[in-house]
């Protein structure tokens, strides 16, 4: 096996470990002694190809992160309209999280939010082949007149903020509806964001 493939053999085969601890103990769970045990893979290693536990975690979220971005980018673009698309995209959301709540929880935790803080640009940067279709999408509305005429970062943040607020409170307080989310949070979005 080539070093290269032996390489990523092991990164997935810690980041196949961290997430399995991480839907059974939470962030608690994720010690370097649980990762080292559990994947088999030497301390050494890890800080090989992660450079420290924060590598790990930073990892697994940006993994949860990408594949929520294509779900929300394939529902996006099956909208005919732009008001369907933000309805798409909300229950995107919500279905990834019904669907997925240990990756949602890990996306939405307070290490993914410091780490997302600290490397929020170069972040950016790692998702913009996805991110750049959903600004395309944005001027295309609004040139068609159907979207505010707001910049595009205003216009994600007030379609996605409420969103993520109503996730973070069914992970954390567990007093939401997501039905409910589901039903009543595209309307109320699209008042913000349409014409």
């Amino acid at each position: 096996m080539p070093k290269q493939q032996r390489g990523e053999a092991t990164v997935e085969q810690v980041l196949d470990a961290a997430l399995r601890l991480y839907a059974s103990s939470g962030e608690a769970g994720l010690t370097l002694g649980a990762i080292t045990s559990a994947s088999g893979v030497s301390s050494g290693s890890i800080y090989h190809h992660f450079g420290s536990l924060d590598g790990v975690v930073a990892a697994l979220a940006l993994g949860a992160l990408e594949q929520l971005l294509k779900e929300l980018m394939a529902a996006l673009l099956q909208a005919a309209d732009a008001r369907s698309g933000i309805r798409a995209v909300v229950l995107a959301y919500l279905d990834f999280v019904q669907a997925r709540p240990d990756a949602a929880r890990l996306i939405h935790s307070v290490t993914a939010d410091r780490l997302g803080m600290a490397h929020a640009r170069e972040i950016r940067d790692t998702q913009e082949a996805r991110l750049t279709p959903i600004t395309l999408w944005i001027h295309a509305h609004q040139e068609s007149g159907e979207l505010a005429a707001l910049s595009a970062p205003l216009i994600e943040s007030l379609a996605m903020g409420p969103v993520v607020a109503v996730v973070r409170r069914w992970l954390t307080v567990g007093d939401v509806d997501l039905e409910e989310a589901a039903r009543e949070l595209p309307d109320h979005i699209w008042r913000s964001v349409g014409k």
